[in-house]
């Protein structure tokens, strides 16, 4: 299978070639090089191709908000660089199969990959674009680009490329301590910026009560200032109105059984904080707002040393467990920061936000082994797994429907990396049942939970010890099972785990589950039906509980295809 690939540019000086095509098992890779006659920022330059749109029906990427085939005028588009998302990019059929999944070998320069269908002819009309933004001065540069067209399931497709990045293109991701694994009381939704250290402990003791291990103390640690804004960011000293003393502060969670982590906006430093002026001309102009504060720029040694040696201090004099590193995905390279600077070590701001990570990960592993490293949507990429070991979804507060798909887009390309959820939160007057949606839509995460436990009602906390008890039991399955996932262009209708002769199903929009000859099977329903249809599972026995985990029924399925009356948020376990 040779491709037929146009290079459009508009450079005549630059040279640009596709080397070679090779072909193994049905992939086809297409290796590009591109020289330049002198040393300087590269304009961007595309590679365009197209194949028939036969059995084409939804695209998928995980920066994407809308999953039609869009037209060729408005395409659909996947934007990549090292700090955010990645480059990856499928046609799929309405049967859930490949038809095209596109990928690129570097994960660090700034791309495109778009897919659109062309009205003349019916064909889906494919391009990247390298450099869509600016990177340093060079003269050579040469990737490979993956096409698979095999007729398989999406995901295994989505699964061949992350093997592919970390197996064939040197993204080796770090290391997963086993608390990465455990649930976390992370206190954003919860407190905001308005931290006590008494009500923190509190809810740190019955948190560990009901199978929360870790607990994550967010912005607000740093400053007085409660308005949330980064204007104070840079000086990362504690704001002793809040915590007097830090290190006993750590000590305290620590005698609740429960892991500490801190949070850290990563690059930003602001015009309020004292290190303003030690760096007000090593920072990224355009970044930040441009205005009360700004990215540092990493490309300095002396940035790099400062971010360094601060994070090493939370480990060091604290004793935290792990950083929260925020707002990677804020590093951009324009305006005045393109001019040449002879104090910089580094010109090109991916290999320096690059050394800047893989020096802080090493740092802090020295200190800790098992340090826990956590970064968020958007910077969840190839590359970031390299330095991080939990990658979380970005904020969507009470969004079940966004946390889901989100989850399942990251569990498709995160690889062993243990996905997290977005924090919990949910009304305190709200119904038990749709409370639990909250729950049913992250099981395949590890459940981050923002909610206070002292003024939780019975109910909820009744609801949410029971959903944890479980996911924990069966933590295996959901985190380490093989994720198969139907119906990707609507955020996925439901979801199954499978590993071993176990599978754990959560119905969200469909409510057929058919059974593949498994030994155990456990189906929740996070529909608005008030059942679910099970299909080949005759004569196995079956018990109901509501989502509260109290038994409603038990029985034996008699037929081929039978319905079971299962409450919103409750679980069917089939022996």
């Amino acid at each position: 299978m040779l491709m037929e690939v146009k290079i459009v540019q508009e450079n005549p000086q630059r040279e640009i070639v596709i080397e070679k095509q090779t072909e193994t098992d049905g992939v086809l890779f297409i290796h590009i090089k591109m020289k330049q006659p002198k040393e300087e920022i590269p304009q961007p330059f595309s590679l365009e191709w197209k194949f028939p749109a036969k059995d084409c029906y939804s695209v998928w990427n995980p920066n994407l908000r809308t999953r039609e085939l869009g037209p060729n005028w408005s395409k659909r588009k996947t934007t990549s660089s090292l700090s955010a998302w990645m480059p990856l990019h499928s046609v799929i059929s309405l049967q859930g199969k490949n038809r095209m999944t596109i990928a690129l070998s570097d994960a660090h320069t700034p791309v495109s990959i778009a897919t659109g269908i062309c009205e003349e002819d019916a064909c889906v009309e494919c391009n990247i674009t390298f450099f869509t933004s600016s990177v340093a001065p060079l003269t050579e540069y040469g990737a490979v680009v993956r096409l698979d067209t095999r007729d398989i399931a999406y995901y295994d497709s989505i699964y061949d490329v992350v093997s592919w990045w970390e197996q064939e293109c040197g993204y080796v991701p770090n290391d997963v301590p086993e608390y990465a694994k455990h649930p976390v009381n992370s206190l954003w939704y919860s407190y905001h910026q308005n931290l006590d250290v008494e009500d923190i402990i509190k809810e740190c003791k019955l948190s560990k009560a009901i199978g929360l291990d870790t607990v994550i103390v967010d912005d607000g640690w740093q400053t007085d200032d409660n308005n949330r804004g980064y204007d104070f960011c840079g000086d990362w000293e504690v704001a002793t109105s809040k915590i007097p003393d830090m290190k006993e502060f750590v000590q305290r969670v620590h005698d609740t059984g429960m892991k500490m982590m801190l949070w850290y906006s990563l690059p930003f430093v602001g015009i309020k904080s004292k290190n303003y002026e030690r760096f007000r001309d090593m920072l990224l102009d355009g970044t930040g707002n441009n205005q009360t504060y700004w990215c540092l720029d990493p490309r300095y040694k002396q940035v790099r040393e400062f971010l360094i040696q601060t994070f090493r201090n939370a480990l060091a004099e604290w004793d935290a467990d792990g950083l929260k590193l925020d707002f990677i995905s804020m590093y951009l390279l324009s305006g005045a920061s393109l001019r040449y600077d002879p104090r910089r070590d580094y010109q090109s701001l991916e290999d320096a936000i690059d050394v800047l990570m893989t020096d802080i990960t090493k740092a802090l592993k020295e200190i800790k082994k098992d340090v826990l490293i956590e970064f968020r949507q958007a910077y969840i990429g190839p590359a970031i797994r390299k330095y991080g070991n939990m990658l979380r979804v970005h904020d969507c507060p009470n969004d079940a429907i966004i946390n889901r798909k989100n989850i399942v887009d990251m569990r498709f390309t995160s690889g062993a990396t243990p996905v997290h959820s977005d924090m919990l939160m949910w009304n305190e007057e709200d119904s038990v049942e749709s409370a639990a949606i909250q729950l049913a839509s992250v099981l395949y995460s590890v459940p981050q939970i923002s909610m206070k436990l002292q003024r939780m009602n019975p109910d909820h906390k009744k609801m949410l010890q029971f959903y944890l008890a479980f996911w924990k039991t069966n933590r295996d399955t959901l985190l380490n099972g093989k994720i198969v996932a139907q119906n990707p262009e609507s955020w996925y209708s439901i979801v199954c785990a499978k590993k071993g002769d176990t599978s754990i199903y959560t119905a969200y929009t469909d409510c057929l589950i058919e059974g593949s000859g498994e030994k155990e099977l456990i189906a929740v329903n996070a529909t608005r039906y008030q059942e679910l249809l099970f299909k080949n599972l005759k004569d196995r026995p079956y018990q109901v509980v509501n989502c509260m985990g109290e038994e409603l029924e038990q029985g034996l399925l008699e037929s081929n295809l039978t319905a079971i009356r299962v409450p919103l948020g409750g679980m069917v376990f089939i022996a």
